[in-house]
């Protein structure tokens, strides 16, 4: 993976974590290398806005549970424990993945955290309204075109208010950032690979008023949150 490349478009190539046949220890050394890229950027913090948005929205009810789709280890959501205490909300989050490598580093991730579960989904299977909010971090560049209406539109229905989704800026700065970091925390080639190559995947302000206008969607934000992110609020229509 190259650090000169063009992002005037969202690139289409496969990232090596989508092929779900490699697997293994190497894939499972990757999910804790990108816990440290995600500490390292912030990665946390819009999908504790976004959460947060919603939350006031409906009410800032006292009970609040959470589906994190494509969650990898789920690490993300620490920050999000970390707010709702501070609110006192009793909080509950499910974290899905489709490898069983993501889903045991959860595991472990949280083994003390009995207000999380995983489990190995696919979040087309799980039933409608499954939880409060859906959110999806670094997980809907892994889509284009009809493929990422689609798999939003399944979040939407898989919650009860609405769909928060953090992903990454396309963008020259970034995409150095992230290509020299994986360089200099990592010999995973995974994360190498993956890491330049999900922000050439990413999005712009103009990708998010495609998928607004092809969901049709009125009350669908999107704000820009450091560093290098995107907090993308959908509400349910209910």
């Amino acid at each position: 993976m190259s650090i000169f490349r063009s992002l005037s478009t969202r690139a289409k190539e496969d990232e090596l974590m989508d092929d779900f046949s490699m697997g293994g220890e190497e894939l499972s050394e990757a999910l804790k290398h990108l816990r440290r890229l995600n500490k390292i950027f912030g990665a946390p913090g819009p999908t504790r806005y976004g959460v947060e948005k919603l939350w006031k929205d409906i009410g800032r009810p006292k009970k609040l549970s959470v589906l994190d789709v494509g969650a990898g280890s789920g690490d993300v959501n620490r920050k999000l424990l970390e707010w709702a205490d501070a609110q006192e909300i009793d909080m509950k989050i499910t974290l899905v993945d489709l490898t069983e490598e993501a889903c045991e580093e959860a595991r472990l991730y949280f083994q003390e955290e009995k207000r999380v579960q995983v489990i190995r989904a696919d979040v087309k299977s799980l039933p409608e309204r499954y939880a409060d909010i859906v959110t999806g971090s670094q997980f809907v560049h892994h889509f284009e075109g009809q493929e990422l209406v689609d798999i939003v539109t399944y979040m939407l229905k898989t919650s009860k208010f609405g769909v928060v989704i953090n992903d990454i800026h396309r963008h020259s700065v970034p995409y150095t950032a992230v290509w020299l970091t994986t360089r200099m925390i990592s010999r995973n080639r995974y994360i190498r690979h993956d890491g330049p190559l999900s922000v050439a995947k990413g999005f712009t302000d103009k990708d998010w008023i495609d998928l607004k206008t092809k969901l049709n969607h009125s009350t669908m934000t999107y704000s820009w949150k450091p560093l290098f992110r995107y907090a993308v609020v959908i509400p349910r229509d209910r």
